[in-house]
């Protein structure tokens, strides 16, 4: 996929996001409007503040709203949609494509949704980050990987995983991670970025399920190959919907 590179001084901290509209959002039941930036405003708004370099992927903003909003922080990047992924998925190709191109400049990491993500305190300064260079650093919610909403999430990707029945199983009482955020130094995040679009590209393509799998792939690939790395909840990541909007000590608040 051609995605469009941009300068970077080398030793950059990188945050991005993608936002996909005109495409039923199977989460939201909805489809999302093409040039809306109130959408991505508050995620835009908390990686300017922290004086971090941000990127948002789109494929229908506007030229007029990508160059009024757009700054020293925030980077606009059109790219085309591939229909065969959900845009939950899609963004991953987009995301290792992109990175490719930067690996000798990008330090540091982050990938998070773009709606109802902010970004509290800046991660790539804190200590938990810096010493752990080969970490893999997730939200997660409060509740384990064997629950309702994941067994239907999963599905597809049962289907056509032939070990991930037996995944379910040995990590059904550990914490449900959430993709919603994801990083770590662009080493160890590229090779992870690189096996997670292997797994959708072999067993989540053309998925008619009302379910993305985009949670199903991340807790399979980060359970089964980084789980001695994985690094999750505080300080990573807020209570998820908890909407915890006075909490200052950690790096993002999701929901």
């Amino acid at each position: 996929m051609a995605v469009a590179p941009l300068q970077f001084p080398k030793g950059t901290n990188l945050v991005m996001a993608c936002h996909i509209t005109g495409i039923h959002d199977v989460n939201r039941n909805t489809t999302l409007p093409d040039d809306n930036y109130e959408l991505v405003k508050d995620w835009a708004d908390s990686v300017s503040a922290a004086k971090l370099k941000g990127v948002i992927f789109h494929n229908n903003f506007s030229d007029e709203t990508c160059n009024k909003f757009q700054n020293d922080a925030i980077s606009f990047v059109k790219v085309p949609y591939d229909p065969q992924f959900n845009p939950n998925v899609f963004r991953y190709f987009v995301y290792r494509d992109f990175l490719q191109q930067h690996l000798q400049q990008i330090n540091g990491i982050f990938i998070t949704d773009v709606n109802d993500v902010v970004l509290v305190k800046n991660p790539f300064t804190d200590l938990l980050f810096v010493e752990n260079p080969t970490a893999l650093f997730c939200g997660d919610e409060p509740k384990t990987l064997h629950n309702e909403w994941m067994i239907a999430h999963s599905e597809h990707l049962r289907m056509n995983i032939s070990d991930y029945a037996t995944y379910e199983r040995t990590f059904a009482t550990e914490t449900l991670l959430n993709c919603g955020i994801i990083g770590g130094a662009t080493a160890l995040f590229f090779d992870f970025l690189e096996q997670l679009c292997v797994i959708h590209q072999v067993a989540n393509r053309e998925n008619k399920t009302a379910y993305t799998g985009d949670m199903g792939a991340f807790n399979y690939l980060a359970r089964t190959q980084f789980n001695e790395q994985i690094i999750h909840g505080k300080p990573v990541n807020t209570i998820f919907k908890a909407y915890e909007t006075d909490r200052t000590d950690c790096w993002f608040r999701h929901k």
